[in-house]
């Protein structure tokens, strides 16, 4: 039978089990800034499966909070893909100017050397595998498009991982310690394999819908980032590994420029939150800045120019 760690923190005093569980992943992962709400009772359990250079962590964890920081990074990385893949539960992540929502059956993959923040509300049970960067063979910059998006794990070689590593958590048995390093080289095929069809997937398709694709992610990504001040353009291109003139010209066949869209849509949720009643005693200014606006009298100009009429006579109407 193929050897394993477990660790379940009901072995340990109640007092110190989420920091143990924080030491551990920290040590046997990489460094990682843990939180959770519940870590007075938190609970927790963890099998690390050694297949040569790969590791394979089937896990069940409470809703936590883990992040990577640069000054993280700076202290230790092992330049390895990390590889999600929740069985019940989901769980949000944030890597490269991205953000995404992924629930059971959708695999994700984040990169070690590169900040990174993962929250899950609710338990969680998922298989976690981690291969060393330098094994995959596909192109990092190539990779990097792919960070935080959905994988699915429900067809081509996506099921044919997630099977493996579904099995692998359940049964061992069927394995001996002889097989680790084979199995591992099989996750990797996989794993590189599942990459580069995706990319091919997507290139094969017709330049067009490439790029209305490629629109649509856009306008989702600035929808998401709305209320950060430092949302521009060229925020927007390195977020999706374009150039800054390669974003303009997909926005020169919409109605209006990517800067006048965002600006719009800012307007557009002040406004809303000007209607609600339960918004009423927030003064106006700070309605503006929660949207992205700098200052209280750039924005009642733009309010006014748009709308004819200003925040503060918008807002009595209602």
């Amino acid at each position: 039978m193929l050897g394993a760690t477990v660790f379940r923190t009901g072995e340990v005093d109640p007092a110190g089990r989420f920091d143990c569980w924080r030491d551990l992943m920290s040590k046997t992962l990489c460094p990682l800034d843990m939180n959770s709400e519940h870590a007075a009772q938190f609970q927790a359990e963890a099998r690390l499966l050694e297949l040569g250079p790969v590791s394979v962590y089937p896990t069940i964890v409470e809703p936590m909070s883990w992040r990577r920081t640069p000054r993280l990074i700076q202290q230790s990385d092992p330049e390895c893909y990390y590889l999600t893949f929740p069985i019940t539960g989901s769980l949000g992540i944030t890597q490269a100017g991205r953000e995404a929502v992924h629930g059971p059956r959708e695999m994700y993959v984040v990169d070690t050397s590169q900040p990174f923040q993962c929250v899950t509300s609710v338990a969680l049970h998922a298989v976690g595998l981690e291969v060393p960067r330098k094994l995959v063979s596909l192109r990092k910059e190539r990779a990097d498009v792919l960070l935080t998006r959905r994988l699915p794990g429900d067809d081509g070689y996506g099921i044919l991982l997630a099977q493996l590593l579904e099995q692998l958590a359940n049964d061992t048995g069927l394995y001996g310690p002889a097989d680790g390093p084979r199995l591992g080289s099989i996750i990797v095929d996989l794993l590189s394999s599942l990459l580069a069809h995706t990319l091919d997937r997507e290139t094969s398709l017709p330049m067009e819908t490439r790029q209305r694709t490629l629109v649509l992610r856009i306008r989702a990504f600035i929808e998401d980032n709305l209320d950060d001040p430092e949302l521009t353009p060229r925020c927007v291109a390195d977020a999706h590994h374009i150039s800054l003139s390669y974003l303009h010209r997909l926005f020169q066949r919409e109605e209006e420029t990517l800067a006048a869209w965002i600006r719009r849509r800012r307007l557009e949720r002040v406004r809303c939150d000007l209607t609600d009643p339960a918004l009423s005693g927030i003064p106006i200014y700070s309605l503006a800045t929660r949207w992205g606006f700098p200052g209280g009298a750039d924005f009642s100009r733009i309010f006014r120019r748009t709308y004819g009429v200003t925040p503060r006579e918008f807002r009595q109407r209602y």
